[in-house]
């Protein structure tokens, strides 16, 4: 938000002109910024006001009521955008929760909210089931899986709940329109690849930060093979890849698929007397089919990525990172030992997930059963896909092998409920998410694969595919055929050089200065910062945020920020903001929406982070919380060759390994004006080093000054009254 700011506005001017060319993502977004000048386009890297057609909370429902009410608001101002669904916890039946959701569900029903209870699924299975996900729309979330939505067409793309609040007051809220990147699939899978390989073979084989941040747009030929439910799981799991949205173009494959929806809705007597669905029926799929939108054939993308799928064999995640990707004959050639096996989560647990797993008991013997040093856990992504998979035998077929089912939710892919990873354990999922310490213990191993591999591990206790129980050939073991064309400003770029200085607003501090930490380690993920057991104890402080920050990482981290962080106010003034800055690698905040990421680490005393680079949704939430980010990414390459062990980030510190890096005399001055960092590297004078940074704009330090997001819709509102 560095140029064209307007005091008490968001709004960055697009550009005007008779024709400018435009991807499909960008028309969608175009359909939906308000407050443009008229004949304006909109395009990647603009700051633009978004009304969106919904707006999907969870769990997470409960705080941003608080923050709503906090702000002056009493009304809804669109009771038909925002959509409520109980999905994370929804094992917890302590009364503590319980009545969480009852306030939930009291405010919806007392607003007029569309309101989903615990039981009946993952929120993003439900806005596709239920059409607030439809194509060419624009749908967010308090999720970072919502770029799921682009499976079906719509452009999906994750808030925080600060901005959900914004939302729910105003019905808009701000997002910078990420750089385009068109990913060209060719050929088609070989039988027994799926989707979920496609996805995984993506974040192992670009896993440099090729996408961070990016909006995708997929392409080619060999879109046209895959499935509805492939696009959603590989949509879904863009988020770990790095992007913002995963958007898939609709198609006659798509088309057909909600014909279909149509005609299971017209094949059920009892709903013939009734009006038609609400969103999904035959006069809106009239409508997308009568005005298609598809990118201009001279559209602007940053870079074009290329994946032959023919290629492809079936691959796995892990250990405890989707940038490590490795194909399943070599991991099975090792007979890796697994202890818990999870069919969960809204990326594979629907009807044809339930269905191709169920296919590899039955064609295996009717005496196949689950390993005994195996606990395998079966969990819908929806009530209907339970029902489903109950009418046609599938589910029965589970639970006959010895899966333990739970109900419709979260669960165990976030770390909630039983059947957690247990210390010195290994797991396999078909979930989307395997850092360390999420799905349970931060000394277990978690895998990711497609609910085919998940099932035959399952039954051989150790990661094994299909092959390995049936009478089948396994794919032919290829070299994957994949290429990267145009690549533009790798996020691992030199600093930015200082040009002209940065305009500061009355009150925003001159400096942030204070001791300086260094976490080396790239991908530092939102539960390394903030794990996921506390993201839903709604009544936690601030306080004890500070106490439990980046508990998964390195869990002497909070103790070592209490020792330094500075113990008088002395240093405070107008021109300056001490505390304790933290440095770390590529990519830092990758991961979940959740906002605690950015409020633990300032609650602790650090008012700024640099970085080489930033997830986008961990910066969103910095920015709505008046944590400041800055990227150096020279300054993280000579702490990293000079500090690091062996010279490289993940192997902690050169003296032992340690996870947090600190050396005696190390501190760190920014001149927010001048663009200019000062890091003392020990306590002899001439060990200085500079830096040139890139500071932030007019409407960042207008969030700062106001206390975040929160204060400025609250100033906001409080003028328009």
């Amino acid at each position: 938000m560095n140029s064209l700011h307007r005091r008490g506005s968001l709004i960055c001017r697009a550009r005007l002109c008779r024709y400018y060319s435009q991807t499909a993502i960008e028309k969608v977004v175009q359909k939906y910024a308000v407050g443009l000048p008229e004949g304006s386009k909109v395009r990647a890297g603009d700051y633009v006001m978004l009304r969106p057609e919904h707006v999907m909370t969870h769990d997470n429902t409960g705080p941003v009521i608080s923050k709503f009410k906090s702000i002056g608001a009493t009304k809804i101002y669109n009771s038909r955008q925002p959509v409520f669904t109980l999905d994370h916890d929804v094992q917890n039946r302590s009364d503590k929760n319980l009545a969480k959701y009852a306030t939930i569900e009291k405010f919806a029903r007392e607003q007029e909210i569309d309101f989903y209870p615990a039981g009946r699924g993952i929120g993003h299975q439900i806005l596709v089931e239920e059409g607030y996900a439809f194509p060419q729309t624009l749908t967010v979330a308090s999720d970072s899986h919502s770029n799921m939505y682009g499976g079906v067409g719509c452009v999906g793309t994750p808030i925080v709940r600060t901005d959900a609040a914004a939302l729910w007051a105003t019905g808009k809220t701000w997002w910078q329109i990420p750089r385009q990147i068109k990913v060209k699939l060719k050929g088609a899978l070989q039988p027994g690849v799926t989707g979920k390989d496609v996805i995984v073979a993506l974040c192992g084989l670009f896993n440099h930060d090729e996408v961070l941040n990016s909006a995708i747009e997929f392409s080619g030929d060999g879109i046209r093979a895959l499935t509805v439910d492939d696009r959603l799981t590989i949509s879904n799991m863009t988020t770990e890849w790095g992007a913002l949205v995963g958007y898939f173009p609709v198609d006659d494959t798509l088309l057909r698929w909600y014909d279909a929806l149509l005609a299971k809705q017209s094949s059920q007597p009892w709903l013939n007397d009734l009006p038609p669905h609400p969103r999904i029926n035959k006069a809106r799929l009239d409508a997308v089919r009568a005005s298609p939108l598809s990118s201009d054939v001279d559209a602007s993308y940053s870079s074009h990525l290329a994946l032959d799928l023919s290629t492809l064999v079936p691959h796995v995640s892990g250990p405890n990172s989707v940038k490590v990707s490795t194909p399943l004959p070599t991991l099975e050639a090792e007979q890796i030992a697994i202890q818990k096996a999870y069919l969960v989560s809204c990326t594979n647990s629907r009807l044809s997930d339930i269905a191709a797993a169920a296919r590899v008991i039955r064609e295996s013997g009717t005496a196949t059963h689950v390993h005994p040093n195996v606990s395998l856990y079966v969990s819908a992504a929806s009530s209907v896909i339970q029902s489903d998979a109950e009418a046609t035998g599938d589910w029965d077929a589970l639970i006959g092998a010895g899966a333990k089912v739970l109900p419709p939710g979260c669960g165990p892919c976030i770390g909630l409920g039983v059947g957690l990873l247990e210390d010195g354990e290994t797991g396999i999922s078909a979930s989307n998410r395997n850092y360390k310490g999420r799905m349970g213990s931060p000394n277990a191993k978690a895998y990711l694969s497609s609910p085919e591999v998940v099932i035959a591990s399952a039954i051989k206790g150790y990661i094994a595919g299909p092959s390995s129980i049936l009478d089948i050939e396994p794919p032919t073991t290829r070299v994957p055929e994949f290429a990267v064309v145009n690549a533009s400003g790798n996020t691992g770029g030199s600093s930015p050089q200082a040009t002209e200085k940065t305009a500061l607003l009355p009150g925003f501090p001159s400096t942030f200065s204070g001791p300086l930490v260094f976490a080396p380690q790239d991908n530092l993920n939102t539960d390394g910062i903030y794990p996921g057991k506390y993201t839903y104890q709604d009544d936690i402080t601030l306080e004890r945020q500070a106490e439990v920050v980046m508990e998964n990482y390195d869990p002497s981290f909070a103790s070592l920020i209490r020792t330094l962080v500075p113990s008088s106010p002395s240093s405070q003034s107008d021109k300056n903001k001490p505390g304790v800055i933290l440095v770390s690698g590529f990519n830092f905040g990758t991961g979940s929406s959740r906002e605690q990421a950015a409020t633990a680490l300032k609650s602790a005393g650090i008012p700024l982070v640099i970085a080489g680079s930033f997830g986008d949704i961990f910066k969103r939430n910095a920015i709505n919380n008046g944590l400041i980010c800055l990227e150096c990414p020279q300054l993280v390459e000579d702490l990293t060759r000079n500090y690091a062990l062996d010279g490289v980030r993940g192997k902690g510190g050169k003296k032992n390994g340690e996870l947090t890096v600190r050396e005696e005399g190390w501190s760190v001055v920014i001149d927010m004006e001048n663009g200019k960092l000062e890091v003392q590297l020990g306590m002899e004078p001439g060990q200085t080093v500079s830096y040139d940074v890139r500071s932030v704009g007019a409407s960042v330090q207008e969030l700062w000054l106001e206390g975040g997001l929160e204060g400025f819709i609250l100033k906001e509102l409080k003028s328009q009254k």
